[in-house]
């Protein structure tokens, strides 16, 4: 089962978090996310145990709990949502003005 955790301390890193849901059951990774531009956390990360009444147990537990002066958030990942719209590029779309018309002149 895949957890997202939130309201981490800056200072959190993937071992920390890590070891935040060991004692509830095998953990098979668990990662901080980085900001792309900075590289410092973002203040969440995801963990994955391969067990998941283990994990449920971990959620219902480490949820609210106070790590480095902060409470957590800790519940089940959703994936991704999907944001609609058309596959491909966004693009910019005109509605015929400021272009050239050789019919004008």
């Amino acid at each position: 089962m895949n957890i997202y955790v939130s309201n981490l301390s800056f200072d959190v890193q993937d071992e920390d978090l890590k070891e935040f849901f060991t004692p509830y059951g095998e953990v098979t990774s668990a990662k901080i996310i980085n900001d792309k531009f900075t590289g410092k956390s973002r203040g969440f990360g995801f963990v994955e145990m391969s067990d998941d009444e283990a994990s449920k147990k971990a959620i219902a537990e480490l949820d609210g709990a106070t790590v480095d002066g902060r409470n957590i958030k800790v519940m089940e990942a959703r994936p991704k949502e999907d944001k609609g719209g058309r596959p491909g590029g966004g693009g910019f779309r005109s509605n015929g003005g400021g272009g050239f018309n050789k019919n004008r002149w």
